[in-house]
C-alpha cells in the first residue's frame, strides 16, 4: 500500500524539520556526555528524531519544550500521568504533605494509607493492600509470595506482556511453541526458562499445555496486553485462564497498571475478574512514583499462617520509600477526586470519539491498518484485523512507518506514547484536541499515499 522509497524521503523530510525545530533540544542533547547513553533513563533514547526532546514544563495534556513549543500530549508518561500534568488536587495535595506537614520520608504510616487501601478494596476486590514505589516492586513481591505458598517454583506469563523490568517476565514463545528469552533481554540472572513458561496470550490451549507441568506457581498476566499495542480478550478467555489456574493448582495475578484505563476499577470491575493478587501502579499517584498490591481474603490468610516467613524485615520488598506519606497522599488525592467514575466516563467518551475518527480515516484512504480501545485508551497497529497474540502484534510492526508518523505528529504538535502508537486521554484532554490528532494524522496518511 505504501511505497517505501517514498515513506524514507518523507521520514528525512521531518526529520530535517525536526533538527531545525528544536535546537536547543539537540544541544542538550549532545552535551550529556555524563549520563549513560546520554539520557537519565536509556529507553529515553526512543527518539524517532535522532534525539529526544527535552522538557521544560506541563499542565493537564500540554507539555512545553525547552525550545518552547507546546504539545498536546496524548502519551501522558506512557499511562504515569493519566489523571493529567499537575492536577491541582494532587499539587495541593502535595504542597499540604511538604510545606504544611513536612515529613516526606518517615518509616511510619499515616490515616491516608488506610483511605486508599478501603478504595483499592471498592475497585478491585482485594481485601488487604501494601505499597511499593513502582508496580515492577509490587510485581517481584508478588512473585515471591505465590512461591512461597505453593512451593512450586515456576510463574507463566503471556508473550510480549508488560510487567515493568521483572526478570522471569522477559519470556517469549519460541519457534517451536516453547518458552525462549525475549531477544535482547540483558544480563539475566539465569535462563528465564528455569525461572517461567510461557503462553500467548488468547491461547487457552498453551496455557494448559503449560500448566499441566505442574511446576506453575502463578498466572501473572494483564487482562489485555498493553505494551505491544492493545490486544483485547477474545470472548470466554479471561474466564477461561480462571479456570485453568484453578484446575491445575496455581494462582492468578492480575497486572491492571496500563489496563486501568478500562475505567473506575480497571478491568478487574468491569469484566468481574476474580485474581489472587493483584498489581497497579503509576496512575494512582498523579504521577508521583508508587505501586501497590493487593491480596484476596483467602490468599492473605494462607500468608499469616506463615510463621516461618520474615514479611517484616527481609521480607519488606518496596525498600524505605515504599508506603512513604508523600506517595500515600498523592494516591488519596487522584483516587478520591481525580480518577473518579464521572472523569472516567468523560474520557472513555473522547477515546470512543478518538477510535471512531481513526476508523473512518483507515477506511477513508483503504489502509490495511486498525485500532483498538480499552477504555480511555487507544492504539493503530499496522495490521488488519487487529492482531490476537502478542507475538502477532510484535511481528506486524513497521519501525520505518512508525517513526515517521510520530514525528510528523510531533512535528505539529501532537505528541504520542513514544514506544508504540498508543493515545491516552486525561480529564483535561478535549474534543478538540482529538480533532487536532485527526487533522494531522489525515495530513500525514494523505502524504503517505500520493505516490502508492
Amino acid at each position: 500500500m505504501i511505497d517505501r522509497t517514498h515513506l524514507t524521503n518523507l521520514y528525512a523530510i521531518e526529520q530535517e524539520l525536526f533538527a531545525s525545530r528544536n535546537p536547543r533540544s539537540k544541544a542538550a542533547y549532545q552535551a550529556a556526555d555524563n549520563l549513560f547513553g546520554k539520557v537519565p533513563m536509556t529507553w529515553m533514547n526512543k527518539k524517532a528524531g535522532g534525539f529526544p526532546l527535552y522538557f521544560d514544563r506541563a499542565q493537564g495534556n500540554r507539555i512545553w519544550d525547552i525550545d518552547g513549543h507546546e504539545y498536546i500530549d496524548f502519551a501522558l508518561g506512557d499511562t504515569g500521568a493519566m489523571a493529567g500534568h499537575s492536577n491541582p488536587i494532587v499539587v495541593d495535595a502535595i504542597v499540604k504533605r511538604i510545606k504544611d506537614q513536612g515529613g516526606m520520608t518517615t518509616m511510619l504510616p499515616t490515616e491516608d494509607a488506610q483511605w486508599v487501601a478501603n478504595n483499592l478494596t471498592e475497585r478491585f476486590k482485594m481485601a488487604k493492600w501494601s505499597f511499593s514505589l513502582t508496580a515492577t516492586d509490587a510485581n517481584r513481591w508478588a512473585i515471591r509470595l505465590v512461591r512461597a505458598i505453593t512451593g512450586k517454583s515456576k510463574i507463566l506469563f503471556n508473550a510480549y506482556c508488560y510487567h515493568g523490568s521483572v526478570d522471569e517476565s522477559l519470556i517469549v514463545v519460541g519457534p517451536d511453541g516453547e518458552g525462549m528469552s525475549r531477544p535482547g533481554n540483558v544480563g539475566s540472572p539465569v535462563d528465564v526458562t528455569e525461572t517461567s513458561r510461557v503462553a500467548e496470550f488468547n491461547d487457552l490451549v498453551g496455557l494448559e499445555r503449560q500448566l499441566k507441568n505442574g511446576d506453575v506457581a502463578a498466572v501473572l498476566m494483564e487482562p489485555a496486553l498493553t505494551n505491544i499495542g492493545i490486544v483485547l480478550p477474545e470472548p470466554g478467555y479471561l474466564e477461561g485462564v480462571r479456570e485453568l489456574t484453578r484446575k491445575y493448582d496455581a494462582l492468578l495475578i492480575i497486572d491492571e497498571t496500563h489496563t486501568f484505563s478500562a475505567g473506575y476499577g480497571g478491568m478487574t470491575m468491569r469484566d468481574d475478574l476474580e485474581p489472587d493478587i493483584f498489581v497497579i501502579g503509576k496512575a494512582i499517584a498523579g504521577g508521583i512514583p508508587t505501586g501497590t498490591y493487593g491480596l484476596s481474603e483467602e490468599f492473605a490468610q494462607k500468608v499469616m499462617e506463615r510463621t516461618d516467613l520474615d514479611l517484616v524485615d527481609m521480607g519488606g520488598v518496596g525498600g524505605t520509600l515504599a508506603g512513604n506519606p508523600l506517595s500515600v497522599a498523592a494516591m488519596r488525592a487522584t483516587l478520591e477526586s481525580v480518577l473518579t467514575k464521572e472523569n472516567f466516563a468523560e474520557m472513555i467518551d473522547l477515546a470512543t470519539y478518538f477510535t471512531n475518527g481513526v476508523n473512518s480515516l483507515v477506511e477513508k484512504y483503504q489502509l490495511p491498518w486498525s485500532i483498538n480501545q480499552l477504555g480511555t485508551r487507544a492504539e493503530y497497529r499496522f495490521a488488519k484485523p487487529y492482531p490476537k497474540t502478542g507475538t502477532a502484534a510484535h511481528d506486524c510492526a513497521d519501525q520505518l512507518l512508525e517513526d515517521f508518523l510520530h514525528l510528523y505528529l510531533v512535528n505539529r504538535g501532537v505528541l504520542l506514547t513514544p514506544f508504540h502508537n498508543m493515545v491516552l486521554m486525561c480529564p483535561a484532554t478535549t474534543k478538540a484536541d482529538v480533532d487536532r490528532h485527526q487533522e494531522v494524522f489525515e495530513a500525514a496518511i494523505s502524504q503517505l499515499v500520493s505516490a502508492s
